[in-house]
């Protein structure tokens, strides 16, 4: 068989045994991600009974898409307004679980002799839990409607955000080899700057394209459409320094959210799962039976720790976030696992070459026991409840259920909440949206009038036609960034009725807001004009007071406030009127 045959040839074999496997696994009624692993080590290397793969590292590029396709579809299922509608116990119980798995794992690492870099890896490794599992042993218990299920899930679609933002963080402190603060919140900056961008500029545009040209889309140019903005997202993601699998959650996401996310999904499942099952076959391929036998050792304290230590952890978090002890015992012990995201932290470890190659098939080891566990983990939850309800003392469970009441009660008032809440995200996407436009027009637009320009007309048109475009373009969000939502004034007048403190605080939060514009338009006429300083700054802020009081600021701001609002519902809505016809 010629070479250029030898990728089909493996292709063939791995889907071959992944579907063999997977139909055995089925019949013995064990996740399907397990048969894929188990079909890996039968046709990988380190197993020569069966045929195996010739090519390896072409099935590593195909993994590497498996990776991508599985984070797109991951997008798809994700919607921000169903996150943000939940309490708070999901956000403590999350943050609660990552920080001191991480900082377990990293101790763990330490005390098994790695270094420091494997440590923190280690750390990534064990804050993460599997979904897929998860979502599973839920479907076949028939527990998804339970209270300690909806936690779990949102606490897993927080773990999925944070296994996004700590492969970034991992990435930038392997390259660097140190974790400096600076570079970490210069990361992190960067990251939330770009995912507000991304995710505005989406809903902004590719809704109202799916809306316009709907008449024109059938499911196959839907399907060819959406893929292809995946990869594009990816390629930009991989421009401005972020990981490819970022680059599709994030496309995922904004997708998610147009009239047509739902038939995506459906339309890129049968990609997705191809692609992923090849992504987790290679991950079996992976798995050395001799490393295993050298390091049981360490997979066996692993594995304690994931199954025994992280199931009190969660348990501890959901504990203090006030929900009853049952409840927390129930959503900490189903979290009792390591998925596929240690997969791919780990993958990446190695790829970046920072990782022993040992730690890949101990880290999937670990994650094939506790996913056979998980399901016992589970059922184990409340019997072990049951035992520890008779050992607790009734002082104990009345502190615990009076910690609960206090901790459901507010400190911060109803209309500070909504203010906090609505301004705060308000002023962010509109900071972030000036910025953008800003570096888009200092990068690009300027340089293009002078190179194209400068020869027929003089430069101090130039200067003054860059200097006009840029501030009209950022006109809307100058004004929105400076005024307050139409139905937050009403709040932000009782708030003034109140009390004198209230009113400091808002009289500030204002003129910061109206400086910060006049920021912003002062860059733009010092990068125009030659002009002193002085003379710039009276300027910027006689504009930037123009642009408060503009009609037609007001009217631009207000189409792109409704067209971005609108996007973000029409999903909600166009799902309410499906659910409607199927009911009829």
């Amino acid at each position: 068989m010629g070479e250029e045959l030898h990728l089909i040839s493996d292709l063939a074999l791995i889907l071959i045994s992944a579907g063999i496997i997977t139909i055995i696994f089925k019949l013995l009624k064990q996740p399907l991600v397990l048969g894929y692993i188990v079909a890996g080590f039968l046709v990988g290397p380190h197993f020569n009974v069966f045929p195996t793969v010739i090519e390896t590292q072409s099935i590593e590029v195909w993994s590497e898409i498996g990776i991508i396709f599985l984070l797109f579809v991951l997008g798809l299922e994700f919607s921000f307004k169903k996150l943000f509608s939940v309490g708070s116990t999901a956000f403590i119980t999350a943050g609660t679980e990552i920080l001191l798995m991480f900082v377990i794992g990293f101790f763990s690492g330490y005390l098994l002799d790695w270094t420091p870099m494997e440590s923190i890896f280690l750390g990534g490794m064990l804050a993460m839990s599997s979904t897929t599992i998860i979502i599973k042993a839920f479907d076949d218990l028939g527990l998804k409607k339970e209270k300690f299920a909806d936690i779990t899930m949102v606490v897993l679609i927080i773990q999925d955000i944070v296994a996004i933002v700590m492969m970034v963080l991992l990435s930038t402190a392997a390259v660097s080899q140190k974790f400096s603060g600076l570079e970490m919140l210069n990361c992190i900056l960067k990251l939330i700057f770009f995912l507000i961008l991304w995710f505005v500029v989406g809903i902004s545009v590719i809704p109202t394209f799916f809306r316009k040209a709907k008449k024109y889309i059938n499911d196959e140019t839907l399907l060819i459409i959406s893929i292809g903005l995946c990869f594009g997202m990816v390629v930009f993601a991989n421009y401005v320094g972020f990981s490819s699998a970022l680059g599709a959650f994030v496309m995922g996401s904004i997708l998610c959210e147009t009239t047509e996310g739902r038939n995506i999904e459906k339309l890129s499942k049968g990609i997705k799962d191809l692609f992923g099952a090849i992504f987790f076959v290679s991950v079996g391929m992976m798995v050395d039976p001799h490393i295993i036998v050298e390091y049981w050792g360490t997979i066996l304290v692993i594995t304690l720790i994931t199954l025994v230590v992280k199931a009190f952890v969660s348990s501890f978090g959901v504990l203090i976030s006030g929900e009853s002890l049952k409840t927390s015992v129930q959503t900490g012990f189903s979290l009792a696992q390591i998925g596929e995201f240690a997969f791919i932290i780990a993958s990446l470890g190695v790829s970046l070459k920072v990782l022993n190659p040992f730690i890949y098939p101990v880290i999937v080891a670990v994650s094939v026991i506790t996913t056979f566990t998980t399901p016992y983990c589970i059922r184990f939850a409340v019997p072990f409840y049951n035992w520890l309800d008779r050992r607790l003392s009734p002082t104990t469970k009345a502190k615990l259920d009076r910690y609960k009441l206090v901790s459901s009660s507010s400190i911060v008032s109803d209309e500070w909440k909504i203010i906090i809440t609505k301004t705060m995200t308000r002023t962010l996407v509109f900071l972030v949206m000036c910025i953008a436009t800003i570096l888009v027009s200092f990068r690009y637009f300027y340089p293009f009038v002078y190179d194209k320009l400068s020869e027929t007309i003089p430069i101090s048109v130039c200067n003054v036609l860059n200097a006009v475009v840029t501030l009209l373009v950022l006109s809307p969000f100058l004004y929105g960034l400076m005024t307050n939502k139409h139905a937050t004034q009403e709040l932000y007048s009782q708030l003034w009725r109140k009390n004198r403190f209230n009113r400091i605080i808002i009289v500030a939060w204002t003129l910061l807001r109206i400086f910060i514009a006049c920021v912003f338009v002062t860059l733009v006429l010092s990068k125009s004009f030659k002009f002193t300083r002085f003379v710039i700054i009276i300027i910027a802020i006689f504009i930037a007071f123009f642009i408060l009081f503009s009609q037609k600021s007001l009217k631009r701001y207000i189409a792109f406030e409704d067209n971005f609002l609108a996007n973000l519902s029409a999903n909600e809505e166009d799902g309410q009127e499906e659910d409607h016809d199927d009911m009829k």
